[in-house]
């Protein structure tokens, strides 16, 4: 049987930042597949360019040398304009401090997403309606973020990142602002993402309970892949 290319294919990607005169490289020859609904967990100390390279692959910043191809399409050749249009149909971002509007409630904030879509009012609510349903907070929509638990603002925050459809879901520390329990609940619910509807999920952790509930495990140190750890969904 036929391999499918992988979603994400990157190639001799690096990546340095400038400070004053200084050159800071991040990333240095980056090589990795990413697989078609796979569940890949970034580790690695601070400053080892997990987010960066999270940031490469979700279309927000720049390689300075190689190629990232998403889905088929080359993002290192887009301009920012293109860049910007294929990440609203392509990525769906689930930040540490979930980054809700506090003046819109829990169904505005999902909905966020949809205003950039030829999706109709009522269609745009119903996706919005169904997200929250799939998140478990039907009850909350008329919520703004000041009236939610943490856990609560992050649900609503994966709503927001899957209401589109994207290509794939990227989680900078989804776990990094919660309790334990709050957590448990998060991840339980990016499993069933991945599980139930099949969403490639890429996510940095510093939390390795959070990492073990992932299908591979990649580890950065000092810009560098390091190994590989495949291991079974929990």
């Amino acid at each position: 049987m036929q391999v499918p290319p992988p979603i994400v294919r990157i190639r001799d990607v690096s990546k340095a930042y400038k400070r004053g005169t200084q050159i800071l490289p991040v990333l240095q020859n980056i090589t990795l597949d990413i697989a078609e609904g796979e569940f890949m967990t970034l580790m690695g100390p601070s400053g080892s360019g997990k987010s960066t390279l999270l940031n490469l692959i979700a279309g927000i910043d720049k390689a300075d040398r190689g190629t990232i191809t998403i889905g088929g399409t080359d993002i290192t050749t887009l301009s920012e304009t293109e860049l910007a249009a294929w990440r609203s149909t392509s990525i769906g971002f689930i930040f540490q401090f979930y980054n809700l509007i506090p003046v819109l409630n829990a169904l505005e904030n999902v909905e966020l997403p949809l205003l950039l879509t030829g999706l109709s009012r009522k269609e745009r609510r119903q996706h919005a309606e169904m997200a929250l349903q799939v998140v478990n907070l039907p009850d909350r929509m008329d919520h703004y973020p000041s009236e939610l638990s943490g856990g609560q603002q992050q649900r609503v925050a994966i709503a927001r990142a899957f209401v589109t459809d994207p290509l794939m879901l990227v989680a900078d520390e989804p776990t990094g602002d919660l309790d334990r329990v709050s957590a448990k609940d998060i991840l339980d619910l990016m499993c069933r993402l991945n599980a139930e509807l099949g969403k490639t999920i890429i996510m940095v952790t510093h939390d390795p309970r959070a990492a073990e509930r992932a299908h591979v495990i990649r580890n950065l140190d000092k810009g560098v892949l390091d190994n590989v750890s495949d291991q079974a969904p929990l």
